[in-house]
């Protein structure tokens, strides 16, 4: 705060313990006025001079509000003071930090976080481990989602985005791109698939399950093996409330044990997937970016489009590997709005190729120099970039 030095002389007064302005008694009310304007000010055995300072014009200090100058019979200026309020700093609003994100496990019951399916879905397990005492609200498609979050309807949206074996969900690095949410938290989900049935029958009575495609695919050869015929479902969660409300013995679901207990069907077997080490990676995705600190690990997840030339992928991913940052995952996508890109042929006519966009995941936190250098070196290259996301690396499983 900018300061300035008073004009009209300064008299100082004995010292005291408290700031009491009101007159003295058996003073004259020249010797009354003279003691409301003396300055307090906090002496030593050493000091022998002092000045006094006071706020420029148009800044207000916190808790007090100068009025208007007023002169006395004694042709001083002067500026009074009211007391408004005090304001508690505490209660002012803090941005969002990985220790508010790791300590919300015990504090989160007001966190309202959307997800694609019903109740029972994957995606609201990956909430529920996030935040275990959340609100889950679901959405019929992912778009819903990501739209519950813009519109303040909930806090956040949770959001998968690869299987270790299905791979990536590329309609969800295109929902990423085209909606302006930030990732804050990722969260590494074990997969358990479950066939499930109605209570009282044993496994061997099924003869067809119901599931999400994806789900089926995970689990052929134990089906295989049990002789089972597949049926596509639109979710896990849906087969299982499907099987629940049609009462038949012959049709189980493979859903999750959370599915089996909220629509009252039994697990006939656990763990049919195929992959025993079947996992899946979601997203935890809000309005407001995350605080980048380095007092973790944390992992940055961005986007970029290159120029058209030879070894510029080359260049660009290099920016990484210069200042050893390891690259988890790169992801390619056709631009929807361009896919195609016309270049000069060597002989007749022109060639047309996809012009791609590059989604990266590296092990860095946005506060760390090299992260900052490394980005601002893809620059050079790249004729788009946007940071997705810098959040805390999920590392237990």
């Amino acid at each position: 705060m900018a300061l300035r030095c008073c004009c009209f002389p300064i008299w100082v007064c004995p010292q005291t313990t408290h700031h009491h302005r009101s007159p003295l008694v058996g003073h004259s009310e020249f010797e009354a006025k003279r003691h409301r304007f003396c300055l307090w000010v906090c002496s030593s055995s050493s000091a022998s001079q002092r000045a006094v300072v006071t706020a420029i014009e148009g800044e207000v200090p916190y808790g007090r509000e100068l009025k208007k100058s007023s002169s006395d019979e004694m042709g001083l200026t002067r500026e009074t003071e009211s007391v408004t309020f005090h304001r508690d700093l505490s209660m002012l609003p803090k941005p969002l930090t990985a220790n508010s994100l790791y300590s919300s496990a015990s504090n989160d019951s007001k966190v309202r976080i959307s997800f694609q399916g019903i109740p029972g879905a994957y995606s609201e397990t990956a909430a529920l481990k996030a935040y275990p005492n959340c609100e889950t609200v679901p959405c019929e498609q992912f778009e819903a989602a990501f739209q519950a979050v813009e519109l303040w309807l909930v806090d956040k949206a949770v959001l998968p985005i690869e299987n270790s074996v299905g791979g990536s969900i590329h309609r969800n690095y295109d929902l990423l791109l085209r909606h302006r949410l930030h990732i804050v938290q990722e969260v590494q989900l074990p997969v358990n698939h479950c066939l499930l049935g109605v209570p009282g029958v044993k496994k061997e009575d099924i003869k067809c399950v119901l599931s999400h495609p994806q789900a089926l695919d995970q689990c052929v050869n134990s089906l295989n093996n049990l002789g089972i015929q597949r049926i596509s479902a639109k979710d896990t969660a849906t087969a299982a409330q499907t099987v629940s409300s049609s009462g038949k013995s012959d049709v189980g679901a493979i859903a999750s044990v959370r599915a089996a207990n909220i629509y009252g069907l039994d697990i006939l077997a656990e763990n049919i997937q195929d992959d025993a080490n079947n996992v899946t990676r979601f997203l935890i995705l809000a309005r407001e970016p995350m605080i980048s600190r380095t007092d973790r690990p944390y992992k940055t997840s961005i986007v970029f489009s290159l120029e058209e030339g030879p070894g510029v992928l080359f260049k660009a991913l290099a920016v990484f590997a210069l200042r050893s940052i390891n690259l988890s995952k790169i992801e390619s996508r056709p631009q929807r709005k361009r896919p195609l890109r016309v270049v000069d042929g060597s002989n007749n006519g022109s060639a047309k190729y996809f012009d791609y966009l590059f989604y990266i995941d590296f092990e860095a936190s946005m506060a760390e120099t090299r992260a900052q250098h490394a980005l601002g070196h893809l620059q050079e290259f790249a004729s788009f970039i946007r940071i997705l996301g810098c959040y805390p690396m999920d590392l237990v499983r």
